[in-house]
């Protein structure tokens, strides 16, 4: 009897998040991220898989703008829960800010998942750059 082979298992969507470097004291913005759709609980979970483990357990966070489809006030990510805020923000429209109670804060600029790859790579360089909002004169 011959055994039929395991399907493959699904792959994770790559996640494409652009943090800036540590160095030069903190930031307006800490990276970027650019998620694939406008899903949030499809697409957190990728996020928080993805943050460096220096960065703590994300216990909160807070959506700025209209962009997201509704969620919940939490969810549940990697067996831990995370509270979710949704706040308007007229001048950070397309930030999310991480919460990681004793570790810190992060705020990520996010791209529109329907922007073109040329214009979401700019932006996350930009994002990420090494001088941040300090580049000198």
């Amino acid at each position: 009897m011959a055994l039929a082979p395991h399907p493959p298992l699904p792959s994770r969507p790559l996640l494409r998040l652009r943090l800036a470097p540590h160095a030069g004291g903190p930031r307006a913005i800490d990276g970027a991220w650019w998620p694939r759709s406008y899903d949030l609980l499809a697409e957190l979970p990728v996020l928080l898989a993805g943050l460096p483990r220096t960065w703590g357990h994300i216990a909160s966070i807070v959506l700025n703008g209209e962009m997201w489809s509704p969620m919940p006030g939490r969810m549940l990510v990697a067996g831990q829960v995370v509270g979710l805020h949704r706040r308007p923000a007229p001048g950070a429209a397309h930030t999310v800010v991480l919460v990681a109670p004793g570790h810190g804060r992060w705020d990520l600029l996010v791209v529109p998942p329907d922007t073109t790859e040329e214009e979401a790579v700019q932006i996350m360089t930009r994002a990420s750059d090494a001088y941040g909002d300090r580049r000198p004169a």
